[in-house]
């Protein structure tokens, strides 16, 4: 059986350092206990963890306070969060047609449900949101800005510190779903006025599923939408105020955490994100000039790879993507993701959803030249079979 040429990384990352998936283990191992929850030494071992976690994530976003990075169970928890925490009946929100369904579904039952007005704007013929249009779209009401930073989709990058200072000059709270970035492209929410970070850990930041979180600026203001244990205060019939339990509420992913921990410590070995990043890309690079130019191949919103993310979309004529995707995978041993990817709207712009979407390539950090090489070769043979 051939090795897998694993080409679905934003999805989640694999495989996982040893580093991370050994650490997890020793320390669940060895300290596996409720953090916060008690004052003997190993529980007080765990809220250390926890806390260092919180400290090197937050100075990792460039936020203020460490107990204002909140856990989550993934970015879709976290965006919940956000939107819900931050919209209520009456209240305008301006998002875009570049989001995941962690975005656009929770943003649709508030519109349904209560009243909440949402404006969605469309992205460039090169992928990206022209910052003037946040500005225009912006009214007495608007409360809430929430963008794509990567598109998991296209790829694209937006100009998320542009968009943050029209925000910040207008007053609005302006979020980003980082869960394609966090970790691969340098994020600093002071200089680009992120009100909020919402990431997940399975993906750039190397952790396991089940644990991402939010970042939230020392200005601002979510309301807790979640009530219930904290370990402090349990005399007190309202849940608490300040944070970090404003926004958490019961046990904490242990385990998930000290993965996000050494995960972050991975991160710093390698150099940082801009080392990764250069690797990620060069690959990127790489696919994007072998297939761009194949007669029968449409790559989306790649005209240039500036301002990208290592994600690239394309079909070939004549097939439906999930048929490209099933050849890559049987024939070739390359995995791929095929479909709409959990964002209709990117491809109701692109005119995809029609056909099912696109096939998407997503590089990650241990995919080497000669997976570039097999991937390049895998469309060649496709677009053979079309003649």
């Amino acid at each position: 059986m051939r090795e897998l040429i694993y080409l679905d990384n934003a999805a989640t990352t694999w495989p996982k350092p040893p580093e991370v998936l050994a650490y997890m283990v020793e320390f669940y191992k060895e300290n596996g206990v409720n953090p916060g929850r008690s004052g003997y030494d190993r529980a007080l071992e765990a809220e250390q963890m926890v806390h260092r976690c919180r400290t090197t994530l937050c100075k990792f976003f460039g936020g203020g306070d460490p107990d204002r990075l909140i856990f989550a169970y993934n970015a879709t928890d976290a965006l919940n969060q956000v939107i819900q925490g931050v919209l209520s009946p009456g209240g305008h929100a301006i998002s875009t047609n570049l989001e995941h369904n962690s975005v656009l579904r929770p943003l649709w039952h508030l519109a349904t449900e209560r009243n909440v007005e949402v404006t969605y704007l469309p992205f460039s013929a090169q992928g990206f949101i022209e910052p003037d249009d946040v500005k225009r779209a912006i009214k007495s009401n608007t409360k809430l800005v929430i963008v794509n930073h990567g598109s998991n989709v296209i790829g694209t990058a937006q100009p998320v510190g542009e968009i943050g200072r029209i925000c910040r000059e207008r007053g609005v709270f302006f979020a980003i779903d980082a869960s394609q970035t966090a970790g691969v492209v340098d994020i600093d929410m002071q200089s680009m006025c992120i009100d909020a970070v919402c990431f997940t850990g399975h993906k750039s930041l190397f952790g396991p599923t089940g644990i991402g979180g939010i970042c939230v600026g020392d200005d601002a203001v979510i309301k807790s939408t979640r009530w219930g244990g904290t370990g402090v205060k349990s005399i007190q019939r309202t849940h608490l105020e300040e944070y970090p339990y404003r926004l958490e509420a019961g046990t904490l992913n242990l385990v998930g955490i000290a993965g996000l921990l050494k995960g972050q410590e991975f991160i710093a070995a390698r150099g940082g994100p801009a080392l990764i990043y250069k690797h990620e890309m060069e690959l990127l690079r790489k696919l994007w000039e072998g297939i761009k130019d194949i007669d029968g191949v449409q790559v989306y919103a790649a005209e240039s790879l500036d301002e990208h993310i290592p994600v690239l979309s394309m079909n070939v004529e004549g097939f439906e993507a999930m048929n490209t995707g099933t050849i890559l995978d049987v024939d070739h041993d390359i995995a791929t993701r095929t479909g709409l990817h959990c964002a209709p709207r990117v491809h109701e712009q692109l005119g995809t959803a029609e056909i099912h979407g696109t096939v998407r390539f997503s590089v990650g950090l241990f995919n080497k030249h000669e997976d570039i090489d097999a991937a390049i070769h895998g469309v060649q043979d496709i677009v053979r079979m079309r003649k």
